[in-house]
């Protein structure tokens, strides 16, 4: 198998946690987004929507991290995808939950237009209503990720640790890159704090605090208050 991917890609990520912490062999090619490779002819003759993280499995392509990490845990076989209907379809609602809700809002509204030119408005006052809005709704998300989805639980799913856990960590950890102030959502960060404690994280992360946090250490950012 091969995977397609940037270090710091925040959907490449969470592939690598599982594939490190269940001993998932893959071929690993870089696709170099701070030099745009993604978008040249080459890649996006595999991958049509010129993103990573892409799959090769003998042939067989898949795109989209949420779809890639549940193939391979799958062909892993691994509990942190469990085989019962229902802790599965939780599982599924879950990363479905942090990639159409509280990424779209965080990462695209929050996040990515104060440190990606390709998303920073030209217009200061669009910019500002997109970052306005992007704020109000990540709080929104925060709050049922805080108190509904957390609460008294250890992981995202229950007590359990899945897959969700390591898509919805790594779009959380962003916050990093613009130094997201989490604490008034305590269950919020402690599961962090779990996340970022497991011997994988550190290993995995390492080149997205290098090369994403570490550049932006000086900059000022808008908050989520």
């Amino acid at each position: 198998m091969k995977l397609y991917y940037h270090p710091v890609s925040t959907v490449s990520r969470p592939i690598l946690l599982l594939a490190e912490e269940a001993g998932i062999a893959m071929d690993l090619e870089v696709v170099d987004l701070f030099t745009g490779a993604h978008l040249k002819p080459q890649f996006s003759a595999i991958n049509p929507n010129r993103q990573v993280p892409l799959l090769d499995d003998d042939g067989f392509i898949l795109s989209e991290g949420s779809a890639i990490l549940k193939y391979l845990a799958d062909k892993a076989d691994v509990a942190t995808y469990p085989k019962a209907l229902q802790a599965r379809a939780r599982v599924n609602e879950r990363m479905d939950w942090f990639n159409t809700g509280l990424y779209r809002d965080l990462g695209y509204g929050v996040i990515y237009p104060q440190c990606l030119p390709t998303y920073k408005r030209p217009d200061q006052r669009v910019q500002a209503a997109i970052l306005a809005w992007g704020r109000e709704k990540s709080r929104a998300w925060l709050q049922i990720l805080d108190s509904h989805l957390l609460g008294k639980h250890a992981y995202v799913c229950g007590d359990e640790l899945t897959i969700a856990d390591y898509f919805g960590a790594c779009i959380l950890s962003l916050g990093e890159v613009v130094r997201l102030d989490y604490s008034a959502w305590p269950n919020v960060e402690r599961w962090l704090g779990t996340m970022s404690a497991r011997p994988s994280w550190a290993k995995v992360n390492e080149s997205f605090y290098a090369h994403f946090v570490a550049p932006f250490k000086d900059v000022q950012f808008e908050g989520l208050r």
